[in-house]
């Protein structure tokens, strides 16, 4: 159902995003530079948070109704003079399977991707193959409520519906273990529920993580 997904996905994460999300997108992101590979960028809420010391973003989303509304975001970025026309592009990849050479770049960015992905472990590992050797996954994600008994029954009751109805997305993900399992190592990992945000997906953790060599 994600092609009923895309055109309302904005208005309905809105509430979060004011009151969380993008506070801590701008904070994961802003002290970015050289090159990033975004995976699932979805309708493009990051394109405005990437700082100018950022030479290039690969901003990579499968879908089509979710890459239109990306490819307008980027468009009217562009006319604002945010991104060069070097300094960015679109590609069709799922989180799985890159078209990006190994060790090639800086930093990849997933922020609330690794949810939806059918298989996060295979997306961590192409993250960790495409990036140089130290370089940084800088990540976002709804996480299961594993320090919340109550939240975390209600979340593998409503997980199968849930997963039909939003796209794919999981609600009861270990994604600090999956990371860790696909050879980073955690530099930052904070905990957080998201204000105004469903129940559901009130669990969140970011930070960063490193590849290995």
């Amino acid at each position: 159902m994600a092609w009923m997904l895309a055109p309302v996905y904005d208005r309905l994460v809105a509430p979060a995003e004011e009151a969380s999300f993008r506070t801590w997108r701008q904070e994961l992101l802003g002290e970015l530079t050289g090159t990033v590979v975004e995976i699932g960028s979805g309708t493009g809420v990051n394109v405005e948070v990437y700082p100018e010391t950022v030479d290039h973003v690969t901003f990579t989303e499968p879908d089509p109704g979710m890459r239109r509304q990306l490819e307008a975001k980027l468009g009217r970025a562009r006319v604002g003079g945010r991104f060069g026309p070097s300094g960015s592009d679109v590609r069709t990849d799922r989180a799985g399977s890159l078209t990006l050479a190994d060790d090639s770049v800086d930093h990849v960015v997933a922020t609330l991707v690794l949810c939806t992905v059918p298989d996060p472990a295979a997306a961590l590992a192409e993250a960790h193959r495409v990036l140089r050797p130290g370089g940084r996954l800088v990540f976002l994600e709804h996480v299961a409520a594993d320090h919340h008994p109550d939240r975390l029954r209600w979340q593998h009751r409503f997980d199968p519906a849930w997963k039909r109805v939003a796209g794919g997305c999981r609600l009861t993900r270990d994604t600090r273990t999956t990371i860790e399992e696909a050879g980073f190592t955690i530099e930052r990992c904070d905990r957080e529920s998201a204000r105004k945000a469903s129940a559901l997906v009130r669990t969140t953790i970011r930070g960063t993580a490193v590849a290995g060599g």
